[in-house]
């Protein structure tokens, strides 16, 4: 399994700003962000799945005030931390493009190959 080592597990905070990082897809740099929530971590391309605009405004900042939703700051859409399920706005239903990632020793890792052809 081909693996890219994304960052240490420290920096992804439960509930805190997302961690940002670059991947490949469908042939093109794509933004992605890390979050931890409720113990497990979670990737997800950075573009909200009404229109593909980065989530965050302020760099990072993907959860909303209760810091139990990921929110886009342009649309309001709000999404399921844990699988990217759109629970409101203008593309209910919807959800965010899932990166493959895994934790282990104390680092995330992206699995490139799961990655590849999405």
């Amino acid at each position: 399994m081909a693996e890219r080592k994304i960052c240490v597990s420290v920096e992804v905070v439960e509930c805190g700003l997302a961690f940002r990082f670059v991947l490949m897809r469908q042939g093109r740099e794509r933004q992605a962000i890390l979050i931890r929530f409720q113990g497990a971590v979670y990737g997800y391309l950075n573009e909200c799945a009404h229109i593909p605009m980065e989530l965050d405004y302020n760099l990072g900042d993907v959860f909303d005030l209760s810091r139990q939703y990921l929110v886009c700051s342009t649309h309001g859409a709000y999404y399921d931390p844990r699988n990217g399920l759109c629970l409101g706005g203008p593309c209910a239903g919807q959800r965010l493009q899932s990166i493959a990632v895994f934790e282990q020793d104390e680092a995330i890792w992206l699995n490139e190959e799961g990655n590849r052809n999405e």
